[in-house]
């Protein structure tokens, strides 16, 4: 994680943030510099037929006598012969945006608990509105886990579902609120799912997706898991209709969800405080971001910012494909 960091040999690591970020990198040379460190911490790779140290890749600069400057932070592969930046196939690829502000959206994105809505991002980055919620649209894509999951939740995992949105009329007029469920590993990692509805199949393939089957599973009295969970390695319940939220077993372990009850306080925090309204169809980029800041919680502003960067590789969200 020292990319991050403006330090000579004999100075300690200073940690990044706004401030730094601001005066440091505001030029748009520097910012690339910064990116290229974080996503090509061993040179450059090439996006298109990948490679890295297979065969020679190029830097282009100008030709001598040329009144034409090159492209600046433009590359050419030695093997497929085709010229790239640090930006292509990445959520940046195609923006006008300076990558300066891409930086400090995705610092504030990041460092901000409760989430931050688009129009305060357009302010604080002197942007349009729809540039700003397009460019914290791309970033929740990239922060998006890839399914199937690299690694599944194990061990003690706590499983709950609440509602976002508007009151739940039963007119069909009126949007009803969505479900959303939370998978959290006690003391590890988290996924969120959003499902049209509350039921032992679409609880199921939650589970299927993000918890193994030996891990043991904590929900509350809720009877759409009792199948689902049969195949899992234990059950336990909370029974909320008794005041139950907590409780200590005999073997000395701790049934509860009052991890799920923690996320599930931030995400509303988010959409009541930041947001004021989230469509059901992108709800789950939203929930994606609160995701991602819980999974990094053990890390300062710098380092999740750069955990979050190193996830924009091979992601690519136009503009059509969010409205």
């Amino acid at each position: 994680m020292c990319h991050l960091y403006c330090m000579n040999e004999t100075e300690e690591k200073e940690e990044l943030n706004l401030i730094t970020l601001a005066q440091e990198y505001s030029s748009d040379e520097k910012a690339r510099a910064l990116l290229e460190s974080i996503l090509w911490p061993d040179g450059a790779i090439c996006p298109h037929c990948k490679n890295h140290k297979e065969k020679p890749i190029y830097k282009l600069r100008p030709k001598e006598g040329s009144k034409t400057p090159a492209r600046k932070g433009v590359h050419k592969c030695g093997a497929c012969r085709k010229q790239f930046t640090v930006t292509v196939g990445t959520i940046f690829e195609d923006s006008h945006l300076p990558i300066s502000k891409w930086l400090m959206a995705i610092f504030i994105i990041c460092s901000s608990k409760k989430s931050i809505s688009a129009m305060q991002l357009s302010r604080m980055l002197k942007i349009t509105y729809k540039a700003a919620w397009f460019m914290a649209h791309r970033l929740r894509f990239a922060v998006s886990p890839e399914m199937p999951l690299a690694k599944l939740l194990q061990g003690v995992v706590e499983v709950d579902e609440t509602f976002v949105g508007g009151k739940g009329y039963r007119c069909s007029q009126m949007r009803r609120k969505t479900p959303v469920v939370a998978l959290i590993e006690r003391g590890g990692s988290m996924q969120a799912r959003v499902v049209s509805n509350v039921t032992q199949k679409n609880l199921g393939q939650a589970l299927h997706e993000c918890v193994s089957k030996d891990a043991v599973v904590n929900t509350d009295e809720h009877p759409a898991y009792r199948k689902p969970l049969q195949e899992w390695k234990q059950h336990s319940t909370v029974v909320h209709s008794k005041r139950e939220y907590s409780r200590r077993n005999a073997d000395g372990t701790k049934s509860g969800i009052n991890h799920c009850e923690s996320f599930f306080s931030l995400l509303k925090r988010g959409v009541y405080g930041s947001w004021h309204h989230v469509s059901r169809e992108h709800l789950q980029k939203y929930a994606n971001e609160f995701a991602f800041r819980w999974n990094t919680r053990h890390l300062n502003d710098g380092e999740r910012m750069e955990s979050a960067i190193a996830m924009v590789v091979g992601k690519r969200l136009t503009y059509r494909e969010t409205v």
